[in-house]
C-alpha cells in the first residue's frame, strides 16, 4: 500500500510540474506575442538631418479692421431697405431708412418750442432793462427760468434734427453687406437692435493674444505662419502689424494683443472667412542640416533623455539640443537612419 502511495504521489508532482511548465511557457508566449504585438503597432521614425525649428504657437480668429454694425439711434417703422445679405456696397450709400414723418414732425415741433422760448426770453429781457444792478430775485429767477427753457429747446432741436439726419443708414466704408436684420420693411424698429453690418475683405487680419511671458518674445514686423483649423494643411503667410503697448481689457490678466497682416488676400478671400480660428506659429530659434526626431519619442528617467532604438526594448540614452514642439534635435547618441519606436 505504501508504495502504491508513493507512485500516486510522484504522478501528482508530475503531473503538477508539468502543468506549471505549461503555464509558465503560456505566460511567456503570451509576454512574447503581446510584446512583439506592442512592437509592430508602435510608431517608427527613421532618424533624419534637416532643420529643427523652435516656435512659439498662439490662437486667435481671423477678423477685419473696416468691420461696421450700424443701428437707428431712435425707434420707429422700417420704410425701405435697400440691400441684402451678401450685397456689395460702396461708401457712402443708402442702407436702410425708418419712417421719416414723425421724426420731420418733432423735428418741426422743435422749430417751434425755438421760437417760443426766444420770444419769451426777448419779452423777459425787456421787462428787466435798467435793473442790472436792481434785479430782485424773484425777477433773476424769472430770467434764468428763460434763458434755461431757450437753452432745453436748442438741446431738443439738436436731438431731433440727428435722429432725422440719420434715419438713413450709410455705409461709412466699400464692403459686403453680412447681415441684415429685417429684409422686408414696414416692420417696426426698437432702439439698440442691430439692422445692418457690412465687412470690407480687404481689410482682412488674424488677431491672436500672448502673455506677459510670452509677449516680449515677439517684434513688429516678424514674419510669421498661421493655420486655419478649417485648412490644417494650408500655412498662411503674415507679417505681425501691431503688438500691443496695454493689457486688452477684455481679457484677464496681463493678456496682450498682437495683429497679423495677411499676405496674398486675394487668393485667400474666397476661402477664408471672418471667425475662423487658428494658430499662429513664430519662429524664436532655427537649425539646419542636424540630426533630429520627434519631440514626442523622447523620454526621460533619473539617468537623462533616452529614446528606443532598433527595437521597444532598447533604451539609448541621447543627448538633446534645440527643441521644437515637433522635432527635437539630436546632438548625441544616433546617427542618421536610425529606426526609433514610440
Amino acid at each position: 500500500m505504501k508504495t502504491a502511495g508513493k507512485i500516486f504521489k510522484r504522478k501528482i508532482i508530475r503531473i503538477f510540474l508539468a502543468l506549471s511548465l505549461l503555464v509558465i511557457g503560456l505566460v511567456i508566449g503570451i509576454n512574447f506575442f503581446q510584446s512583439k504585438k506592442k512592437e509592430l503597432s508602435a510608431e517608427k521614425f527613421e532618424v533624419k538631418r534637416g532643420t529643427v525649428s523652435q516656435d512659439l504657437v498662439l490662437s486667435g480668429q481671423i477678423k477685419a479692421e473696416e468691420d461696421a454694425k450700424l443701428f437707428f439711434p431712435t425707434s420707429g417703422k422700417l420704410a425701405w431697405i435697400g440691400v441684402k445679405e451678401g450685397d456689395f456696397v460702396r461708401k457712402g450709400q443708402a442702407l436702410a431708412s425708418l419712417d421719416k414723418t414723425p421724426l420731420a414732425a418733432a423735428y418741426q415741433q422743435a422749430l417751434n418750442n425755438i421760437r417760443l422760448y426766444e420770444a419769451n426770453l426777448e419779452a423777459t429781457y425787456d421787462s428787466l432793462q435798467g435793473k442790472d444792478t436792481t434785479e430782485t430775485f424773484a425777477q433773476k429767477a424769472t430770467r434764468t427760468s428763460s434763458e434755461v427753457a431757450k437753452d432745453n429747446a436748442y438741446d431738443s432741436l439738436r436731438i431731433a434734427k440727428y435722429n432725422l439726419d440719420n434715419a438713413t443708414l450709410i455705409a461709412p466704408f466699400s464692403g459686403i453687406v453680412t447681415y441684415v436684420a429685417h429684409p422686408y420693411p414696414l416692420v417696426n424698429i426698437p432702439v439698440g437692435e442691430l439692422q445692418v453690418e457690412i465687412i470690407n475683405p480687404e481689410t482682412i487680419y488674424f488677431e491672436a493674444t500672448a502673455d506677459q511671458d510670452e509677449i516680449i518674445k515677439i517684434k513688429k514686423d516678424e514674419n510669421v505662419e498661421i493655420v486655419l483649423d478649417s485648412f490644417p494643411d494650408k500655412k498662411i503667410v503674415g507679417k505681425i502689424s501691431f503688438v500691443s503697448l496695454t493689457p486688452s481689457i477684455e481679457e484677464q490678466g496681463a493678456v496682450y494683443k498682437i495683429k497679423v497682416k495677411l499676405e496674398n488676400k486675394e487668393e485667400l478671400k474666397d476661402t477664408v472667412k471672418i471667425g475662423m480660428t487658428g494658430d499662429l506659429r513664430i519662429s524664436l530659434a532655427k537649425k539646419e542640416n542636424v540630426l533630429y526626431a520627434p519631440s514626442a519619442f523622447i523620454k526621460a528617467d533619473n539617468k537623462g533623455k533616452y529614446v528606443h532604438v532598433g527595437s521597444i526594448k532598447n533604451k539609448t540614452y541621447i543627448k538633446t539640443g534645440l527643441e521644437g514642439e515637433e522635432f527635437t534635435e539630436i546632438e548625441e547618441g544616433l546617427k542618421e537612419g536610425e529606426i526609433l519606436y514610440d
